[in-house]
């Protein structure tokens, strides 16, 4: 039996805590960040940084929206200038 390949939509996400929305569709937003946040949770990365940009806000006003609603975060806020200031948000996630 043959093994499916990937489709060539599907993007492999290195998961070392960082996750850089610019190359995501807003559509995939709201379902990758929960699998993203768990994926870092389960090799026990509890501090994550999200880069959704500084552009309108609209980008950062549903990362914010979908983590307030994720029971495994435990807090969020924007990051400071070193680590892309309102252009990205740190999310400290609870262990599992």
């Amino acid at each position: 039996m043959d093994t499916p390949s990937p489709s060539p939509d599907s993007v492999e996400i290195p998961i070392d805590g960082t996750l850089d929305l610019h190359t995501f569709r807003p559509g995939e937003i709201r379902e990758l960040i929960p699998a993203y946040l768990e994926a870092c949770r389960e090799r026990g990365i509890l501090s994550v940084r999200i880069v959704h940009g500084k552009g309108t806000g609209t980008l950062r006003e549903i990362v914010h929206s979908v983590l307030k609603k994720l029971p495994f975060v435990l807090n969020f806020r924007l990051a400071d200038e070193t680590a892309g200031s309102w252009g990205a948000t740190w999310v400290t996630l609870k262990k599992i």
